[in-house]
């Protein structure tokens, strides 16, 4: 039996070792290159000259990464609580119908925009804000909203990307959810009815902590997604107005495209992969900790 399993193990590792491989070449060494790169000047037309932490130093007082750090921080604190509260909500009331034509319709329609590249999402939204629409821009209207103002004003703009990006993820999370919600036995339900639980009671104190590691999970990804949030913005914001929508990632791009700027770029990406190793680093202690108490 030992040999067996042994066996199926060795068959497992021959799978993944091509991919991880592939991971450790393209992967690995593009990491590499970019912590020896932070350290020199360099503008990709001319040599890397060894720079000590002048790359790193110069975060410090330099105005646009602190903006771009903060931004970065407000589209986390807009995205994830919202994300995780909406894609709960529309979760439990999916989950509740799951076995009508209507339950099995609304899961299909909320995957949709999932389904869509950032690209796609950002330009098709930035349209709609931009007033070419007549019903939308009417729409809006009706709620006293000047939607061609909302991505005029730095406050607004980061919000309304926020909004996307919410909208676009929201089906992924709520999918994941409901996987959770399908697999919590009816007997806690019961239980909880015989001790005189209503609706209300059985879900904060039945459903919630049954989906706390779903929980811990979705937000989790959340901030992950929000850290590295570029697409949506490229072609909604395009980083404006006044940064007001410029984030890390749109940061790096700007330094390294547009300024040639590379070397400082990889040590602002650096800064970046940290706050997002971090993340995960925490992650990964919630989940052991939640699974060790269950």
């Amino acid at each position: 039996m030992n040999k067996k399993k042994r066996n199926c193990q060795l068959s497992a590792y021959g799978y993944i070792t091509p991919i991880l491989l592939i991971m450790i070449v393209f992967l690995g060494v593009s990491v590499l290159m970019s912590v020896v790169l932070s350290f020199t000047k360099y503008n990709i037309l001319t040599p890397p000259q060894f720079d000590e932490l002048d790359n790193y130093t110069r975060m410090l007082t330099d105005k646009k990464f602190v903006k771009a750090l903060m931004n970065t921080l407000k589209v986390m604190v807009y995205i994830v609580p919202l994300q995780t509260v909406i894609s709960l909500l529309v979760s439990v009331v999916i989950a509740s119908k799951r076995n009508t034509w209507l339950g099995k319709l609304a899961n299909i329609v909320i995957f949709i925009p999932v389904l869509s590249s950032n690209a796609v999402v950002g330009t098709v939204w930035k349209a709609i804000l931009n007033g070419h629409i007549e019903v939308v821009e009417k729409f809006f209207a009706f709620f006293g909203i000047n939607c061609s103002m909302l991505l005029g004003d730095a406050d607004s703009a980061l919000l309304t990307v926020a909004m996307v990006s919410i909208w676009k993820n929201v089906g992924y999370y709520a999918v994941l959810y409901i996987s959770a919600l399908i697999n919590i036995s009816d007997h806690y339900y019961e239980a909880a009815k015989v001790d005189g639980a209503g609706r209300i009671s059985r879900f904060f104190y039945v459903t919630l902590p049954m989906l706390k590691p779903t929980t811990i999970l979705v937000v989790f990804l959340g901030v992950t997604t929000s850290l590295q949030c570029f697409d949506i913005i490229y072609n909604l914001t395009g980083g404006g107005p006044a940064m007001g929508t410029t984030t890390l990632v749109f940061y790096v791009y700007d330094l390294c495209f547009k300024s040639g700027r590379a070397g400082y770029a990889m040590a602002v990406s650096n800064m970046l992969f940290l706050l997002i190793l971090i993340t995960v680093v925490a992650q990964r202690k919630m989940m052991r900790k939640d699974a060790s108490e269950i």
